[in-house]
């Protein structure tokens, strides 16, 4: 990972400084080169305490939760009496929900269920598909102004190659928080550069990225370019540069070409990491997910993947209302990058963003509600306000509901394993209290792939804490009184 080789870098640095500072004490004490002896071992030390030290600094940087992974299920799990929303169907109230290794056995009324089953009375409540960030770098960054913790990107323009579940983090002190508003599921995505590398959906607990991960490889992210790039002559005239999309259209043609020579004799053509990753995207198999938010921007994604004969995702949608039927043609569905963002134009009304899930569902383009392009990483918890303020500007609630639960899941091609209850699906699941796009809903039970969840967090902790804090100092109050 380059954090690891960030921190490697960076202690190296620390060496060569000890070591300068060790030479200068030594020069000042003896003008002759010391032998081996007292002095190189006090060096030794010196450089020793140096590398302990940076090491604990930044393993102190480098935060982890302290909550271990759910352990498997072990036995038949019955929610009863509830309202169970499938998403995918309607609404079952007083309703049963039996799931047994992780899959959901059985949904309902009057179910039979096994004589071992724990049976747990949810009535009142309401049981939900787990909840689906539709684009984060959750697990790959904790703090962005602490490098050695920031792991979403690799040095080049150019990183088909990159995975993102590789990187990802379990003990992220961010995931228990997200996990514990009901976000499950999220797509863990690379950034920078053209070619960002390859996004994976994982779910919110696991001790490895082994566990978490639902799909490795679900997009590659591109950064569409928004329009032609200028250079300069010697003589200070502005020309315009060659193609954007060339570079784009080339590697995939090169991949093609790799593909052709290692089908017909491996032993020839060695292995290109970069080709390699980009053979799923030219074939068809692997999506484009582009980062593209204008008029131009998505009309020449679309242009680009229609010719070219490609899968893609828009990331960003700012514009796609106007792009609708070329959209709807070629059935390029829409992760909207927040509504909790400003207007992008001057003559923008002030609710543009609010309204865009609307306006997308009444002009039938396929989209799923993100929260990255304003909430991002640290606030991956607040999705289901993104969601709940498109229904204060005209959506529907239960396409609310869908836009971040099933519409990601169909999206990024897992809906066979998550985003809805039915039968044979992960038991990825919420209990709450109420509406879950509202904020004084409380989110009671989780379970993913049948694994009961701790709800605890860093959150809960801190507010456990100044709880505390505050009631001595009431205490203290009523003792002076």
């Amino acid at each position: 990972m380059s954090c690891f080789f960030r921190s490697v870098s960076s202690l190296n640095q620390t060496i060569r400084r000890d070591k300068f500072m060790i030479r200068s004490v030594d020069q000042c004490h003896s003008k002759r080169k010391p032998s081996f002896g007292v002095q190189s071992l006090g060096r030794i030390g010196l450089l020793f305490a140096g590398v302990v030290l940076t090491l604990c600094v930044w393993g102190a940087n480098v935060s982890a939760d302290e909550i271990p992974s759910a352990a498997p299920q072990a036995k038949p799990i019955a929610l009863v009496g509830g309202t169970i929303h499938p998403v995918s169907g309607p609404d079952i109230e007083e309703g049963m929900i039996l799931f047994a290794d992780g899959k959901i056995v059985a949904i309902g009324k009057d179910l039979s269920l096994p004589q071992d089953a724990q049976v747990i009375d949810v009535e009142g409540k309401h049981v939900y598909p787990g909840m689906f960030e539709g684009h984060s770098q959750l697990g790959l960054t904790e703090f962005s102004s602490t490098r050695a913790t920031v792991d979403s990107s690799e040095v080049g323009s150019i990183n088909p190659n990159v995975k993102a579940n590789l990187a990802v983090n379990p003990d992220s002190a961010l995931i228990p928080v997200t996990r514990a508003n009901g976000v499950l599921l999220a797509l863990t995505a690379p950034v920078g550069g053209r070619i960002a590398g390859q996004a994976s959906v994982m779910q919110m607990d696991g001790w490895t990225y082994e566990d978490m991960t639902v799909k490795p490889n679900v997009g590659m992210v591109f950064s569409w370019p928004s329009g032609q790039r200028f250079g300069r002559r010697r003589g200070g005239e502005a020309v315009a540069s060659a193609d954007p999309l060339k570079e784009i259209k080339d590697l995939l043609d090169e991949s093609k070409q790799y593909a052709s020579l290692r089908e017909a004799d491996p032993d020839k053509q060695p292995v290109d990491l970069r080709l390699d990753a980009l053979v799923k995207v030219a074939s068809g198999q692997m999506p484009i997910i582009a980062v593209a938010d204008s008029i131009g921007q998505i009309e020449s994604a679309v242009g680009f993947a229609a010719r070219e004969n490609l899968k893609l995702i828009i990331l960003g949608g700012y514009d796609a209302e106007d792009c609708a039927e070329l959209l709807k043609k070629h059935d390029v569905p829409v992760v909207i990058a927040a509504t909790h963002r400003l207007p992008q134009y001057r003559s923008d009304q002030y609710d543009a963003s609010y309204t865009l899930p609307a306006r997308l569902q009444k002009a039938g383009v396929r989209f799923c509600i993100s929260g990255t392009g304003r909430s991002e990483t640290w606030n991956s918890r607040n999705l289901p306000y993104h969601a709940a303020t498109a229904v204060a500007f005209g959506l529907e609630i239960p396409q609310a509901i869908r836009s971040i639960t099933l519409s990601p899941a169909e999206i990024y091609g897992v809906a066979d394993r998550v985003g809805s209850l039915d039968v044979n699906k992960d038991a990825t699941l919420i209990v709450t209290d109420g509406n879950p796009l509202e904020i004084q809903s409380k989110v009671e039970m989780a379970f993913i792939q049948g694994r009961t969840i701790d709800l605890s967090s860093k959150h809960v902790r801190l507010w456990e804490k100044y709880k505390a804090k505050y009631q001595q100092l009431k205490d203290a109050q009523k003792e002076e009184e």
